[in-house]
């Protein structure tokens, strides 16, 4: 059987950058229409949807920073090329819209890799979601991220955000951020557990790089298994978790990591961490 695993480093992205580290381990995903504000159309949702889905076949890929161009990360989905077509569709495809964009979400949490979000400026709509369907979030003093749907006469629950935001921030402070659609600012945003820092617009993909290649250096295979068990334990009860974690952590066990940690540590040296 041929290996399923790829390398990523040339990858072409049409509808955005796709940047790699010099040695290869961290990816960066730039949305890049700086003069618009990095809205998305159906073609990067869908793009993005692939490549993310793609990424569990990555051989190099150790973490992703997920960022956007000019200032600004994202003001969601585009007004006239995306707002306007669905006024005009069917139920059938806007149902096949909502759902590819719920995908991107699914894709988001299920890749292997933790992906860092790298929040400037506007983080508004799918924009919002995009941060938070991400693991770790950092931002700058001007980032204002706002769910948008209901000032548009949709629905808050819009790919996933009245599932995933409570357990970030909270049921009451969720419920208010998605009936109001009022922006939070990067002081609740940080306060409320939303972002994990907050640094200066200079400073910020610096930062976001660093912590991205401190987790592409480290257990990266375990990093994986952990992300698996914070997104599957949602729904489990607490012998579900006991056991699911049980088994997580005997995996990861019988890597050759897990000895190469015990040895650097007896020896006194940084272990050297290898994936299997």
């Amino acid at each position: 059987m041929s290996d399923v695993r790829q390398s990523f480093r040339d990858y072409q992205a049409k509808h955005f950058l796709w940047e790699v580290s010099e040695n290869g381990r961290v990816g960066t995903i730039r949305l890049n229409r700086p003069e618009r504000k990095n809205p998305l159309t159906f073609e990067s949702y869908a793009e993005l949807r692939d490549l993310v889905r793609d990424l569990a076949y990555a051989s190099d890929i150790r973490a992703i920073v997920l960022t956007g161009a000019g200032g600004n990360f994202s003001s969601g989905g585009d007004v006239f090329e995306i707002i306007e077509p669905l006024t005009k569709m069917a139920m059938p495809d806007l149902l096949a819209f909502t759902r590819m964009t719920g995908d991107l979400v699914k894709a988001m949490k299920k890749c292997p890799q933790p992906i860092v979000a790298s929040v400037d400026g506007i983080c508004a709509g799918a924009g919002a979601i995009l941060a938070m369907a991400s693991d770790l979030r950092l931002a700058t003093p001007e980032a204002k991220t706002a769910f948008l749907f209901t000032r548009v006469g949709l629905a808050g629950a819009d790919m996933g955000a009245c599932g995933i935001l409570p357990r970030i921030i909270g049921q009451g402070r969720a419920a208010e951020l998605l009936f109001t659609g009022r922006s939070m600012t990067a002081d609740e945003g940080h306060a409320w557990g939303f972002f994990n820092a907050i640094h200066a617009a200079d400073a910020l993909e610096i930062e976001a790089l660093k912590l991205a290649h401190s987790l592409a250096d480290g257990p990266w295979f375990a990093h994986t298994m952990t992300k698996t068990m914070l997104n599957q334990e949602w729904a489990m009860g607490l012998d579900e978790m006991i056991e699911s974690e049980a088994q997580a952590q005997a995996i990861c066990m019988a890597t050759k990591d897990f000895r190469r940690a015990f040895e650097a540590f007896a020896a006194k040296r940084k272990p050297a961490f290898e994936g299997n």
